[in-house]
């Protein structure tokens, strides 16, 4: 074996023994446990299942919780000495003071976690510095039987003993450590290395008897390489500890708010004993829990914020997941968020924080630079499978030409080591070193909280200027975006969204979860429109807080583990319980509003309210008769008895048959498996189906993939069908359907073809009793028609994304993000699919596909084995998908007209309609209507639909004082007048805060 091999071994053997000597037990503590299902009060600590235990004893399962006692008293011979606890109960635990205040988070040593970034385990408590001896020791501690990650780890006691610390000896090890990780990233022909080498081998000679003069000595030896600092240079690393704790993920939500308790406590104590420790934390839901659950707790922390030793940091709710949330919900995150850090702490926050969230849309940029948010951290896009990010530093441009400075830290992590490695990987892989002088790490052990231990902080103590690695300073993230912003000029540009090689499956899994929060978000929409029109009128009075804690409560189910569908089943047990609550009191305050606002008005009958800022022509049924009605801009129409016979139909004859389908301006043709053969335009001459394929094909994959993925090659394996069993066909006044009843396996699959005389679109209403595994359910249409891109619906506006596979960024994007619409369009015709609740779409060739459910058995084992309703509609038109409108069809789809019955009695009485308020010109969309966060104004946000410079007249019917433009915040800009048009330029997001005369 050769010499250097065996020096390298002897000195890894060494670091071993010095670590087996910091810590010497003197006595076991005595252990008593109170065990609960669920989380108990510390004043209610000994109510549970009572045991005594020793190491080795077990005391739960999985999620249960248990207050422990620890008593004991420190030895005689112990005097003098440093006296620590070594605790680690194979869960984690939260000591607490005598009022149950957190003190210290405890976390099992064996708990899972990629070992290479740092060990996760917290073990030891300081008890005194210099112990008098026969102190009596009583601790209590607050305990969840299960490790970082949610995993059982056997709930078992491992130890609970007093032991003396040598501190002589831990802080040799560290210096040990370090040094000895840097010969590892250094050349092997190198001075320094040879020179460090020999130090720690001389330190090996000297450490025989393990004497307290030969750890001095051996401290001394290495005081000097340590010693050594940097000359001038050309790299500063930024350091801030970094604690990422996932709001729901492998264990339910009432886990993480002990979760923060345990995290933050621990942050608490390390920072009285590292005065160079600057921690951050994002996400406002969090300090809400600590400020709800440990008010004490929240004190301290609020006093290392004032200090600046603490930084909050991310200036959105939650870290949420950016594809499936709308766009007003990504706004009201922000403001939130925000709003939050700003009356809690008076910080404001300019950098979005999310590290760990799958894919960014290509929105987000307008959003942030309108709510004074110029930064953004994120290290996900590491994570792509085919194509590396060519930029760890840039500027991200999004689709209306906002720009927001984008950094990706290059340790390609945010569970940082702030070891030599570290430090060398920074150096190795930062992209554009070239350009910058400054970049981040953060550190600690993340994704189930924890945080920085003594090891980060050690060895962050050694290495602020060591020679051979760049120097790191400890600070805010701020101070480095602020720094980093100096060279801007030189950065480049990467502009549309940053879409994430990888969790694709994220924008299906979970279906239940994202119809909710689809239907929820527009039915806040609708709240928030009729509760202005009340308020406005001196009706009714706005439910703000109300409001508040339902969109609060929203924005946490959009985290970015919750939504996209990769938390274990509690966490959709709960959610999809508490969904149900909030749709039922969302609907309820709307009804109550619009009643309200009828009566105000005087109007009886039925009455229909619109609150899409364009007429909208329905078919109506009242008592018994069909009515075509036209329902005026973001306004109502009250129908009759004798209501104008406009409004009552001329049937022409529609044909529902098992093979056939038609109204008057299209035609389907369906194959015997209830495939479609042929949609053909009449109106406009044209098939839209391609020649020989079938449409719809309701299609199941072999899907053995988890929550996140699913198999890149799932279209190589054969496909399989649902068998149909059944047909019933159906004309009712102007809507004619052929529904179509499917089995497959353990499911079925009932689906309607609907469609209604005069229009084009096709509604295909499905309900699926969907009970199988590892499988997933998609449809397709092969169109009769060419182009090389396709037009997605995004928050804000769309993309284009390609049809083809041309390059390899392309074959990457095989799965696509859409939200209300996916259109294909030649100039002079195309077809667009439209949606209800669902994400996940394919786009290739001349084939759109949407994945309507999958069934993976990671995480949650029951994931989408339930029932499913949902609707996608077929919608062919003329012209491109601009010329005919596509985002209104997508936005009636997803908005449905609102029904008011009153009482009809007086025959006489003529139909009654207004408008509140009315767009002329421009292709632009009033997507909020609200109260103002500070005052009663009203809010008012529209965007440019097209990506196109336009303009539009608004007109309000009701007196206004004045009116100012403002960003996102509700923050003045400029005073406007409403008198002539308004412009916008593409894609752009204005807010209008006007005053209502009194």
């Amino acid at each position: 074996m050769p010499y250097e091999k065996i020096k390298n071994e002897k000195l890894h053997q060494m670091k071993a023994f010095i670590e087996g000597k910091i810590y010497n037990k003197i006595a076991s503590l005595e252990v008593e446990a109170w065990v609960t299902k669920e989380p108990a009060r510390f004043s209610e600590r000994n109510k549970g299942t009572y045991l005594q235990l020793s190491a080795g004893d077990k005391w739960g399962e999985l999620w249960d919780c248990a207050w422990f006692r620890f008593a004991g008293r420190v030895p005689n011979q112990a005097k003098g000495e440093k006296i620590v606890l070594l605790i680690d109960v194979n869960g984690e635990l939260c000591l607490v003071d005598h009022n149950g205040t957190p003190m210290q988070g405890l976390t099992n040593v064996n708990s899972e976690f990629e070992l290479a970034l740092g060990k996760p385990g917290k073990r030891v408590v300081e008890i005194a510095e210099k112990a008098s001896g026969m102190e009596e020791i009583e601790l209590w501690a607050d305990a969840g039987c299960n490790d970082l990650f949610g995993h059982f780890r056997s709930g078992t006691l491992k130890e609970a003993d007093i032991a003396i610390c040598n501190e002589e000896i831990h802080n040799l090890y560290y210096d040990v450590e370090v040094l000895l990780e840097l010969t590892e990233q250094l050349e092997e022909d190198s001075v320094r290395r040879a020179r460090i080498l020999q130090s720690l081998y001389d330190v090996s000679l000297l450490l025989v008897n393990w004497s307290d003069e030969s750890v001095r000595k051996a401290r001394e030896i290495l005081a000097i390489p340590l010693q050594k600092q940097n000359g001038d240079v050309d790299l500063t690393i930024s350091a801030v500890g970094h604690a990422h704790i996932d709001l729901a993920w492998l264990w339910p939500i009432r886990e993480t708010i002990r979760k923060g308790a345990r995290t933050f406590s621990t942050v608490l104590r390390n920072m009285e004993k590292y005065p160079n420790y600057i921690f951050g934390a994002s996400q406002p839901q969090l300090y809400q829990w600590m400020k709800e659950y440990y008010p004490e707790l929240y004190g301290q922390i609020k006093q290392r914020i004032t200090e600046g030793r603490w930084e909050v940091q991310g200036g959105m709710w939650v870290e949420p997941d950016s594809n499936v949330p709308s766009g007003e919900s990504l706004i009201r995150q922000v403001l939130h968020g925000k709003k939050f850090f700003e009356v809690e702490f008076g910080k404001e926050v300019r950098t979005l924080w999310v590290p760990d969230i799958f894919g960014y849309s290509a929105s987000l940029p307008q959003i942030l630079k309108q709510s004074d948010i110029d930064f953004v951290m994120t290290q996900k896009l590491s994570w792509s499978e085919y194509n590396d990010h060519p930029h760890h530093t840039f500027y991200w441009e999004g689709i209306d030409g906002s720009k927001v400075l984008t950094h990706l830290p290059p340790e390609d992590t945010y569970n940082s080591p702030a070891a030599p490695r570290s430090i060398k990987k920074i150096e190795r892989e930062y992209y554009d070193k070239n350009i910058s002088e400054h970049s981040l790490m953060l550190f600690g052990i993340g994704d189930g909280g924890g945080g920085p231990g003594e090891e980060h902080l050690e060895r962050l103590e050694r290495e602020k200027n060591l020679l051979g690695l760049s120097p790191v300073v400890q600070e805010p993230a701020i101070r480095f975006f602020e720094k980093l912003e100096s060279s801007s000029d030189k950065y480049k540009t990467w502009t549309g969204e940053l879409y994430l090689e990888k969790h694709q499956g994220t924008l299906t899994t979970q279906a239940r979860n994202k119809k909710y929060n689809r239907t929820i978000e527009k039915a806040l929409r609708e709240l928030e429109f009729a509760a202005t029109l009340t308020m406005v009128k001196g009706i009714k009075e706005y439910p703000a807080t109300e409001l508040d804690s339902i969109w609060k409560e929203v924005m946490l189910y959009q985290f970015h583990d919750i939504l996209p569908g990769s938390s274990i089943s509690r966490v959709y047990d709960e959610s999809l319980a508490r969904y149900q609550k909030i749709q039922e009191k969302v609907e309820n305050l709307i009804d109550e509003h619009y009643q309200a606002l009828n009566q105000y008005l005087h109007l009886s009958g039925l009455t229909l309210f619109n609150s899409l800022p364009w007429p909208r022509r329905e078919w109506i049924m009242s008592k018994g008769k069909w009515r075509k009605v036209t329902i005026p801009s973001m306004g109502y129409i009250a129908l009759h008895d004798n209501s104008d016979p406009e409004f009552i139909p001329e049937y022409i004859e529609l044909k529902a048959e098992e093979t056939l389908l038609e109204n008057d301006l299209i035609t389907i043709t369906f194959n015997q498996d209830g495939t479609i053969r042929s949609i053909y335009d009449k109106e406009n001459e044209r098939e839209t189906i391609a020649n020989n394929c079938s449409a719809n094909k309701l299609a199941i994959y072999h899907d053995h993939g988890d929550a996140w993925d699913f198999p890149t090659d799932y279209k190589s394996i054969k496909q399989m069908s649902p068998i149909l069993e059944n047909v019933q066909c159906d004309v009712n006044g102007p809507i004619a359907s052929v529904t179509h009843f499917y089995q497959y396996g353990n499911s079925t699959i009932k689906q309607s073809v609907v469609m209604t005389l005069g229009s084009r679109q096709i509604d295909f209403k499905t309900k699926v009793n969907w009970n199988e595994s590892n499988k997933m359910l998609r449809t397709s249409f092969p169109l009769s028609l060419r182009s090389d891109h396709v037009h997605c619906d995004i928050q804000f506006g769309y993309l284009n994304r390609p049809t083809h596979k041309n390059t390899q960024w392309d074959f990457a994007k095989d799965e696509i993000c859409a939200h209300h619409w996916i259109d294909m369009s030649e100039s002079n015709y195309g077809v667009a699919l439209l949606n209800d609740c669902k994400y996940g779409h394919r786009a290739e060739g001349n084939e759109l596909d949407i994945n309507l459910l999958r069934s993976p058995n990671s995480p949650d084992p029951q994931a989408d084995r339930a029932v499913h309703e949902f609707v996608y509609s077929f919608y062919p038109h003329k012209g491109d998908f601009i010329i005919s409108e596509v985002y209104k069809k997508g936005y009636e789809l997803n908005i449905p007209v609102r029904k008011v019955e009153e009482i009809d009695t007086d025959n006489t009485k003529k139909v009654k309609l207004d408008s509140f308020i009315q767009l002329n010109g421009g292709s632009v969309m009033i997507e909020t209507i609200k109260k103002a966060e500070m005052d009663d104004d009203i809010i008012l946000r529209l965007y440019e639909t097209s990506g196109s410079h336009t303009s539009t007249e608004i007109k309000l019917n009701f007196a206004i004082q004045d009116v100012v433009e403002t960003n996102l915040l509700e923050e003045p800009k400029q005073f406007i007048t409403l008198d002539g048009p308004v412009s916008f330029t593409p894609f752009e997001i204005k807010t209008f805060k006007i005053k209502p005369k009194k």
